[in-house]
């Protein structure tokens, strides 16, 4: 079992959120999963340019750091993602990241992934954050478990709660992989999502040529003629 944890603070090692990503992947390393942090601030990563080529055929049209970051969080049966809250959202850093994901999105990709997440904050500013993190996530086809916040201005002691529960919070996202449990709340939006967005991929079944045949492959569509180009 493979968990990645993404970190994008800008602070780097004195991250506050880090300290939370890290009692996360030694919970999980400790319950029998190979774990990896991966610093996307450190990572070149560009903006997404809109070209439509993922949805066209598959792949990035930038030479960048994303495509190798994108293969580890497809082969990882976990992720974490952790961003501090700045100016009530994630990092640009890590929005970075989501934006470049609509090969993702489009097709489900994560389809089969667990996930959860994990903020800090100076104030109490912190569902707001985890939500962007755990969406994104279910948007994507995964299942997300939680997460845990942590505001800073409570102190020592919140900090090392928050560190105490994200350590337990690695053991359980191992053992939600491990008997790949089912969150129908999530699924029911899933479902409701696909229905909605077929006409999307229907509308542009010509120019979305790998979203569409994806969604024909996955029976999410079924068989269509395309017009000649």
């Amino acid at each position: 079992m493979k968990i990645v944890g993404i970190s994008s603070s800008p602070r780097g090692k004195n991250s506050n959120t880090l300290k939370l990503l890290d009692a996360v992947l030694e919970g999980a390393k400790e319950a029998g999963a190979e774990v990896e942090s991966i610093d996307v601030a450190k990572l070149n990563i560009k903006y997404c340019i809109a070209c439509d080529k993922c949805h066209k055929t598959g792949e990035c049209s930038i030479k960048d750091d994303f495509p190798a970051l994108l293969t580890k969080l497809l082969q990882a049966d976990g992720v974490i993602w952790s961003s501090p809250n700045y100016i009530t959202n994630v990092t640009a850093q890590l929005k970075t990241v989501f934006d470049r994901c609509p090969l993702v999105i489009h097709e489900q990709l994560f389809e089969g992934k667990y996930s959860m997440s994990l903020t800090t904050a100076g104030g109490n500013e912190i569902d707001f954050i985890l939500d962007i993190m755990n969406n994104f996530t279910i948007q994507c086809g995964g299942c997300s478990i939680g997460g845990v916040g942590c505001s800073m201005s409570q102190g020592p002691g919140a900090v090392e709660a928050a560190i105490e529960k994200s350590r337990e919070m690695g053991k359980d996202l191992v053992e939600a992989i491990k008997e790949k449990k089912k969150y129908p709340e999530q699924e029911a939006r899933q479902k409701a999502w696909k229905e909605g967005f077929k006409y999307s991929i229907l509308a542009n079944k010509d120019h979305w040529t790998h979203n569409c045949d994806y969604w024909m492959e996955k029976g999410w569509i079924k068989e269509l003629t395309r017009n000649k180009q």
